[in-house]
């Protein structure tokens, strides 16, 4: 109760702002997570494409065969161009590491609740596409199946001729999807998985 001349909030009151700003945040809270994975992912997958047109160019420039590999660096899963081809990370070639929790998928998404493969358009929806070999990319800028159990070392040409390879982080319920695609002519998409289709 106020006495006159008295100013400021009642008890009653700022349990109500309380209360409501709580709930607000209760709200609020899960879908900042949600926000934050998917920013990663995306930033994942955009690291990664930018790395592929990092290794394709460099291999038109330098008249040459170079294939992207993948690793881990003081715990970290990083991807690199193999440029001395040794097959192991060394601190002058190109690189990009995942952020947080995302990692390269190994073969297309499979069981309950993960999405589809990616089909590039115009392809019949064969799954005649590569995400499970080596890429590389030829000295015209073009990619292939980087091969290093043959001696020598061949990069010959997917019978698609495009290559998918799949991003996937942990997250509360679930996981988030992202794919990078590499069309036959060498440039590269990003796409993620919003629960239904592609985008």
């Amino acid at each position: 109760m106020r006495r006159a001349g008295q100013r400021g909030f009642s008890l009653i009151e700022i349990l109500i702002v309380v209360l409501v700003v709580m709930i607000a945040a209760a709200i609020a809270v899960p879908n900042i997570f949600l926000a934050v994975s998917n920013l990663r992912l995306r930033a994942s997958a955009g690291d990664l494409s930018g790395l592929m047109q990092q290794a394709r160019i460099l291999a038109a420039k330098n008249n040459t065969t170079y294939d992207i590999l993948y690793a881990t660096r003081n715990g970290a899963r990083i991807a690199y161009v193999d440029l001395n081809f040794n097959s192991s990370f060394d601190a002058d070639e190109p690189m990009m590491e995942f952020s947080g929790t995302t990692v390269p998928a190994s073969g297309t998404p499979s069981g309950s609740g993960q999405p589809t493969a990616y089909v590039l358009a115009g392809d019949t929806g064969s799954s005649s596409y590569d995400n499970a070999n080596t890429l590389g990319f030829t000295g015209r800028g073009l990619p292939c199946n980087y091969d290093t159990t043959t001696t020598p070392v061949t990069c010959s040409t997917p019978v698609a001729r495009y290559f998918v390879y799949y991003l996937t982080d942990t997250r509360v319920g679930g996981a988030g999807w992202a794919a990078v695609v590499v069309t036959k002519g060498g440039r590269t998409k990003m796409v993620t998985w919003n629960g239904a289709a592609w985008n």
